[in-house]
């Protein structure tokens, strides 16, 4: 163990046998209902840590991520709580995170996941402009090596790479229009390639 851990559980362990012995004295005449309390204090922190410890099972649940059937190739985007539907592709050998916009023509890129994917983006000519919700925004075309989204390859895909402010990249109908057949059913989109 690296002393400097050892030092602070050592540090932790001073501070807890400090509260609890002040405890202690402070309700020496109420032992019975110290124990209690710390029982109970003890089982909240115990069930503190299994939460901790099974949210990566538990957030399937919670948190359904999209799915890609194996025997169709549709891939199916669940609802979010912000009913947005989000699309995690693979563009250039790097997984990026995208909100499903059928508004944006094309797709678009956050500054940060150019280069993410390996853009310079310092270097980046933003002589277009895109009209979106917050107003004119200024963007810069890009060539994508590729882009893949379940059985979906794309080759040579044009984007814009976004100047302005914006939270999460754009997947657009340049990508979507690849797929035959896209549905909403309740709180699940269906692309089927």
């Amino acid at each position: 163990m690296d002393t400097d851990i050892l030092v602070r559980i050592t540090y932790l362990g001073l501070i807890a046998a400090a509260v609890g012995g002040a405890l202690i004295l402070q309700n020496r005449h109420q032992l019975g209902r110290l124990a209690q309390s710390a029982a109970v204090w003890a089982l909240i922190f115990v069930g503190v840590l299994a939460g901790y410890g099974l949210w990566s099972d538990i957030s399937r649940q919670v948190l359904p991520r999209q799915e890609i059937v194996a025997q169709t190739g549709q891939v199916i985007l669940p609802r979010a709580p912000d009913g947005h539907f989000y699309v995690t592709l693979t563009v250039s050998g790097t997984p990026v995170h995208f909100v499903v916009d059928t508004g944006a023509s094309n797709l678009v890129l956050t500054k940060a996941d150019a280069r993410k994917i390996g853009i310079d983006t310092a270097n980046l000519i933003y002589t277009g402009t895109a009209q979106t919700a917050n107003g004119k925004v200024e963007t810069a075309h890009v060539r994508l090596r590729d882009v893949r989204l379940g059985k979906v390859t794309l080759r040579g895909v044009d984007a814009s790479v976004n100047a302005g402010q914006l939270d999460t990249s754009l997947l657009g109908m340049t990508v979507l229009q690849r797929f035959s057949k896209i549905e909403i059913a309740g709180d699940r989109m269906i692309l089927t390639p």
